[in-house]
């Protein structure tokens, strides 16, 4: 009921908060005797942390895993893995005056709606904080996903603001491309653009949003359920669980309402001993169910809404105030975003996978 589980077979637990003393996942469902330790999880967990280049956040945290269970020399034992990451970089003291108001854009007054109280340091369970166990987890179903179908996921920055990168064959794009500027877009005509236009923002005391684009390769066909647990549906949901995730679409996406069908369906052709299509504007995924093709999918990210220029809202009793969020805030949340939409993209996957396993023997 609380919420704070995910996945059906390959299950991910997670607690935790901003500024609590850490934050902590049980990965259950793992199957036993997979290779695995802490360096397995902290290269996702780098790429993720906060502090890494001028346009994120400046809080230091090193995000250092430790492996509390389910592990015993060196594999997995099929019992549930338990990872905790400390905070050490916590300044509480940035929200003490701003503890009775309500942060626009943030999940302040709906907290106060739920709970009839609520963590103000930075967001509590709300916060991105949160998500750093969710790629640790990850990171044991991409190394599942890798050894068991050769599968890769690769995730980059699209779009930021009005600016949009040239990325002809998704499916193509490595994690070298990626990683190759801090603003993880493999497009080199782009990405300066992009990293001038956050910039930009940071020195007006603002923020900006854009999109991520999602590419998992070497999916097999027939994962995901035909119904309520479609492989695009447990994709949304996965996506949509981020913070600042406003809209996700896969293959062609909204597109689609400019096509008629004759332009739309990718047409089906033999291609060896296998049956696949000639285009994927399906997105990898047809009646919910995986196609053999590529998954492409993207994620709409809001601008970051804490903002150090002061904002118009109102106290916790309702009387008009202007805000401003000192603390330590991504200009532009795209770059962190990657390897968040990687993982969740990762979970979703590897509990299809095991799903497929249990259903087929």
């Amino acid at each position: 009921m609380p919420g704070n589980t995910f996945g059906a077979v390959f299950r991910v637990t997670t607690a935790g908060e901003s500024h609590g003393p850490g934050n902590v996942c049980i990965v259950d469902g793992c199957p036993p005797g997979l290779e695995l330790s802490v360096d397995d999880l902290r290269p996702d967990l780098d790429r993720r942390r906060p502090g890494q280049s001028k346009l994120v956040t400046q809080r230091k945290e090193a995000d250092e895993p430790q492996i509390l269970s389910g592990v015993f020399e060196g594999r997995t034992t099929g019992t549930p893995i338990a990872i905790l990451i400390p905070n050490a970089d916590q300044r509480s003291r940035d929200y003490d005056d701003i503890k009775d108001k309500y942060r626009p854009g943030h999940a302040d007054y709906t907290f106060d709606a739920k709970y009839g109280r609520r963590d103000y340091r930075g967001g509590g369970r709300s916060s991105a904080r949160e998500t750093n166990v969710r790629v640790a987890a990850a990171a044991i179903a991409k190394k599942l996903l890798r050894q068991a179908h050769g599968i890769e996921i690769v995730g980059y920055v699209k779009q930021i603001g009005d600016i949009v990168a040239d990325i002809r064959s998704p499916e193509q794009v490595t994690l070298d491309q990626v990683e190759a500027t801090p603003v993880r877009c493999p497009d080199p005509i782009a990405a300066p653009r992009m990293i001038e236009r956050i910039e930009q923002v940071r020195q007006d005391q603002d923020s900006i949003g854009g999109v991520s684009e999602l590419v998992a390769i070497n999916v097999p066909a027939g994962w995901g359920e035909p119904v309520f647990d479609k492989l695009k549906a447990d994709l949304g949901k996965a996506m949509f669980s981020l913070p600042a995730v406003l809209g996700v679409e896969y293959g062609v996406g909204f597109g689609c309402a400019q096509l008629r069908g004759s332009e739309n369906n990718d047409i089906f052709i033999r291609e060896g001993e296998n049956v696949t299509t000639r285009t994927n504007r399906h997105g990898g995924m047809l009646g919910g169910i995986s196609s053999g093709l590529p998954i492409v999918l993207r994620c709409a990210i809001k601008p970051t809404s804490s903002l150090s220029k002061p904002q118009e809202t109102v106290t916790r009793g309702g009387e008009p105030t202007t805000i401003r969020t000192k603390g330590r805030h991504d200009p532009c949340l795209l770059p962190r975003f990657v390897p968040m939409g990687e993982a969740m993209m990762a979970l979703v996957l590897a509990d299809h996978m095991l799903r497929q396993r249990l259903m087929n023997g």
